[in-house]
């Protein structure tokens, strides 16, 4: 089932998610609902709080579109590391539709997080997946592409 997607001006899209503390039926059937919202939208990534549950997860599929699903979800993720390099790409958000602005990101990230069954997950996203990872994550933390990047 779908999710009502969250628009800009909604507080809770401003707020610091909290941390996930159960995972139980009740996280993965939220997941399993998020990547239906998200999929349904159409996007490639979704967070939390796009669906109006402050908690700090987030979905991404960045192959979808292009080949087969590859759905990923992370629970309480940090980045510990990113490259000095950055690029800069033109990013759209469910959140703020027809809308894009030119962000700068690292164009490689190191990820830690959970999955929904509470178990720690390391790895390395670059390109379109860093990009994406990043925007889900900014989220987390109640910041918006509005806020850090140039409106196209």
């Amino acid at each position: 089932m779908a999710l009502d997607l969250r628009f800009d001006g909604d507080p809770v899209l401003r707020a610091v998610a909290e941390p996930v503390t159960a995972f139980d039926e009740d996280l993965a059937l939220l997941v399993a609902e998020m990547l239906a919202t998200m999929y349904a939208a159409p996007g490639r990534g979704l967070a939390a709080p796009q669906v109006g549950v402050s908690q700090r997860v987030f979905v991404i599929d960045t192959t979808w579109k292009d080949g087969d699903p590859d759905p990923q979800a992370f629970v309480n993720p940090q980045i510990i590391a990113r490259s000095k390099t950055t690029a800069t790409a033109v990013e759209a958000c469910l959140s703020i539709p027809d809308r894009a602005f030119a962000v700068t990101r690292p164009i490689w990230v190191d990820m830690r997080w959970q999955d929904i069954a509470g178990d720690v997950q390391q790895g390395r996203f670059d390109g379109v997946a860093a990009i994406c990872v990043c925007h889900e994550y900014d989220h987390l933390d109640g910041v918006l592409i509005t806020d850090i990047g140039v409106a196209q």
